[in-house]
């Protein structure tokens, strides 16, 4: 992959979501910051115990890990992701896949299956309602 010397790596992208968080004061927290995925955020939560017992867990612990900021919250952790909506879960999965796809030397960069199929999962992550 070549970059040029104008083009920048982009490593965070702002989001809003669809329908938003409402937190236990009845703040809807809608804009937020999502950042690239490291190694570590796909490998280490594998060896949680949550996610041992249902995989589906996997994609409440990476989301937690990747989302920088929501709102005015002071911190984003499982407890929150694990409140989303499921259109807002679904929302951010297929919002990680497009900023985490990598380069498909074939379909030019950011392009993957489940970018280019819309109803396809992500990787790593079981679309809510999916079995």
């Amino acid at each position: 992959m070549n970059m040029r010397p104008n083009e920048s790596f982009q490593t965070e992208i702002e989001f809003t979501l669809p329908k938003g968080y409402l937190d236990s004061t009845g703040i809807l927290h809608r804009r937020g910051v999502m950042r690239l995925a490291t190694a570590a955020d796909e490998i280490l939560p594998l060896r949680d115990p949550r996610v041992q017992q249902n995989e589906a867990y996997l994609a409440i612990i990476v989301l937690a890990r990747v989302i920088t900021r929501l709102g005015d919250l002071a911190s984003v952790d499982t407890r929150v992701v694990e409140g989303f909506y499921a259109s807002d879960l679904n929302y951010l999965q297929r919002l990680y896949e497009q900023l985490n796809g990598g380069d498909d030397p074939d379909g030019g960069p950011g392009t993957s299956p489940a970018i280019i199929d819309q109803t396809a999962s992500p990787k790593g992550f079981q679309t809510v309602g999916e079995a």
